[in-house]
């Protein structure tokens, strides 16, 4: 009961501590496994916080990296547009898949044809990389209620050893041994259950926010595709093969009489 002769807020400050005594006394009780088990709960606690920070929208797409790629590849200036994307201080999830592919559309004699390949498997392998770093959530939410098993079956184990010590058992070891075997499987349940909620809830998100990239990046490709003519370092096509393109771009200028007549094609001539 309340002591009438103790202000409200010194009983309340009392019960407060009694109350942070028992659960240091639970925690305690717990054992060497306990202890694990709150280790690895400091752990994972620092892992959320870090995707929190991490998988953000802001992170994954950053708006001031899309509004300059936009602006530079909108003028055709694909180089600026890579060199944008290499520089260390603008390392983001966007960045790192458009440099890929604007290396390969670079570098690559066919690369506005490969350029959408490149883009996927960079995509794939950045968006595995996330996962990976949640990988380790589900690692301690599967591991967590293991060493809560492990600590109840020490607990009974030696609960049962008091048992058959004699036929006065120990009463105050018997119960520290029951204590040990609850307390470990709540402590394992307590960091399981968070841990694999939250590992589920980071993989939705990965989920989403690679798609939000992914529609920003097919947007930013689109200048690519509607660039007229093909790159100048375009070597010519081996055996009459003539790529697509080329071949767009030559019976237009045939068209418009800017690509001149070879000797012996002007006015329909030639040998018979």
């Amino acid at each position: 009961m309340m002591d009438s002769t103790l202000p409200s807020w010194l009983f309340l400050a009392q019960e407060a501590a009694a109350r942070r005594t028992n659960w240091f006394q639970i925690i305690q009780s717990g054992g060497l496994i306990g202890y694990i088990l709150i280790l690895l709960s400091v752990f994972a606690l620092a892992m959320v916080v870090m995707h929190l920070l991490q998988l953000r929208r802001k992170s994954i797409v950053p708006p001031q990296q899309v509004e300059t790629l936009d602006s530079l590849l909108s003028r055709g200036d694909i180089n600026s547009a890579l060199d944008y994307c290499l520089i260390p201080e603008n390392d983001s999830f966007i960045t790192r898949i458009l440099a890929s592919g604007l290396t390969r559309y670079q570098r690559s004699a066919f690369g506005a044809f490969e350029i959408k390949n490149a883009v996927e498997e960079a995509g794939e392998e950045q968006t595995a990389r996330l996962y990976r770093a949640t990988d380790v959530l589900s690692v301690i939410g599967s591991v967590a209620p293991l060493l809560g098993l492990l600590g109840t079956v020490l607990g009974m184990v030696g609960a049962f050893d008091t048992l058959g010590a004699g036929s006065s058992p120990d009463h105050t070891q018997l119960a520290k041994d029951i204590s040990l075997a609850l307390v470990c499987t709540l402590l394992g349940l307590v960091l399981a259950i968070p841990c694999l909620a939250l590992f589920t809830f980071f993989r939705n998100r990965i989920d989403a926010l690679a798609a939000d990239a992914a529609r920003e990046i097919e947007r930013l490709l689109l200048y690519l595709e509607a660039a007229p003519g093909v790159k100048p370092n375009t070597p010519p096509a081996r055996g009459g093969f003539v790529p697509r393109q080329a071949a767009a771009s030559t019976s237009a200028g045939y068209a418009t009489g800017t690509v001149p007549l070879a000797a012996g094609e002007a006015g329909g001539g030639g040998r018979s």
